[in-house]
């Protein structure tokens, strides 16, 4: 009865919605629970304890339900828990940064990689063990862009503002001579248009959410964990810990479709188990 199990995906936000939508691409018969933790968004600069004790919230929250797969989708989280998590739960446990590398190095021509992500996932370096474990002889550049993320939950994507900060934040990396640019933040995707404008055409970007996609495809053929063909159309949940109808225009907007999202206090919710 795989048909009745949903794929969670935890985020600290909405930017793990760019995964969403992919999984909803490849695989459109399977159910997603999402839980976007906006009210404390961004984790990017936080202690790795906070950032742990947040996503294993929002996690036991959505394993109420029957689920068969978990992504976290924060390449933050996922730098932090992914390990952890992996070995406490008895379904499969996807993260975003090992796929991501995997693209990245089947797309680079000139192994000049670079990285940009929140202060937690450059400062532990997640990304660039990945790639080095590929392949060990790669340029890597690193960069954190904190001031990036608030852009898109703030809603700020289509300002000036946006533009000007984008551009700063990324100067540095026009020099490095790279081909190719991993997103290493599942919020950036919503920022390509202006991180493209801001380094040049010659420069591929790398959104881990495709590679991932496909990866969670894999798992479910050889668990055989797929959706029956004949699964009626799933009813996919959200649930955000911050403003309902910020999350529902922007998932809106993003996915193409109208959405069921749920608010709840996570904190409120654990101490009511």
């Amino acid at each position: 009865m795989n048909e009745q199990k949903a794929v969670a995906i935890i985020d600290s936000g909405v930017g793990g919605l760019t995964v969403a939508k992919e999984i909803m691409r490849q695989l459109p018969r399977e159910k997603i629970l999402y839980f976007g933790d906006n009210d404390r968004c961004p984790y990017g600069s936080r202690p790795a304890d906070e950032i742990r004790t947040f996503s294993l919230q929002m996690i036991e929250y959505l394993y109420q339900y029957p689920v068969k797969a978990l992504v976290i989708a924060c390449n933050t989280a996922a730098a932090v828990v992914l390990e952890e998590v992996k070995e406490l739960s008895s379904i499969p446990v996807l993260g975003v940064i090992e796929p991501g590398a995997r693209a990245a190095i089947s797309t680079s021509r000139t192994r000049r990689i670079g990285i940009i992500g929140t202060e937690t996932t450059i400062r532990t370096s997640s990304y660039e063990r990945a790639l080095r474990r590929l392949n060990p002889n790669l340029y890597v550049s690193q960069l954190a862009c904190p001031e990036f993320v608030p852009l898109v939950e703030k809603r700020l994507l289509h300002t000036p503002e946006a533009r000007r900060i984008v551009e700063k934040t990324l100067a540095p990396l026009r020099y490095e001579e790279l081909d190719t640019l991993i997103l290493g933040c599942t919020h950036y995707p919503l920022l390509s248009s202006l991180i493209q404008e801001a380094l040049g055409d010659e420069i591929t970007l790398i959104s881990s959410a495709e590679e991932t996609a496909r990866e969670l495809s894999t798992l479910f053929s050889l668990d055989d964990l797929h959706a029956c063909e004949q699964s009626s159309a799933p009813q996919h949940l959200f649930f955000t810990s911050g403003n309902k109808q910020i999350f529902q225009e922007i998932g809106e907007e993003w996915l193409d479709r109208e959405l069921h999202v749920e608010q709840k206090d996570l904190a409120q919710a654990m101490q009511n188990k």
